[in-house]
């Protein structure tokens, strides 16, 4: 079975965008979305996403862990599209920056609309405890909190967190 073994951060400054070898525009939705994950009625999240000409199903297993089962698979643009509108119950926008580090690969989300402000870089490992580089940008870990998870997102966007919520992730880093 695959398995993606991710571990997800804040930053803690934008002097990231020094090292970024690449950008593109995505746009995400779920057909199974954060409210049936929470009500214990999926066991996966699967969500669909296009990426420029490309576009993709992903199923992946719905636990707060760094480690969780994936499945992804190619599909065409045009049917990716017809899904974010007509099936899923909102749709992500974010710019996903390649920023390397010392060989080690870190996707920076930044991100729009709803979650404008929140900007997170995750980082694809081989094993749950392997070593990677710690730039001066990374900040505090939130790979097992939930409303970080882009299902959460949709549901509870980054612009209707408190204040306090807010100060507080601000704080951590």
């Amino acid at each position: 079975m695959p398995v993606e073994i991710e571990r997800k951060f804040l930053l803690r400054d934008d002097s990231w965008h020094a090292q970024v070898e690449r950008s593109e525009p995505m746009a995400q939705g779920y057909l199974v979305d954060a409210q049936a994950l929470r009500a214990g009625l999926a066991h996966a999240s699967v969500r669909v996403r296009v990426a420029g000409a490309r576009a993709w199903l992903n199923i992946k297993a719905a636990t707060l862990a760094i480690a969780r089962a994936e499945f992804e698979y190619p599909i065409p643009p045009d049917e990716a599209q017809t899904m974010l509108v007509t099936l899923c119950n909102g749709v992500l926008e974010k710019t996903r920056h390649h920023v390397r580090v010392d060989g080690t690969l870190f996707e920076v989300d930044e991100f729009a609309g709803d979650n404008a402000g929140l900007v997170v870089a995750e980082v694809e490992l081989s094993a749950v405890d392997a070593p990677f580089p710690r730039p001066p940008w990374l900040g505090r870990e939130v790979s097992a909190l939930a409303r970080y998870y882009n299902v959460n997102l949709i549901a509870h966007p980054y612009r209707l967190w408190s204040p306090a919520e807010r100060a507080a992730e601000d704080a951590a880093c």
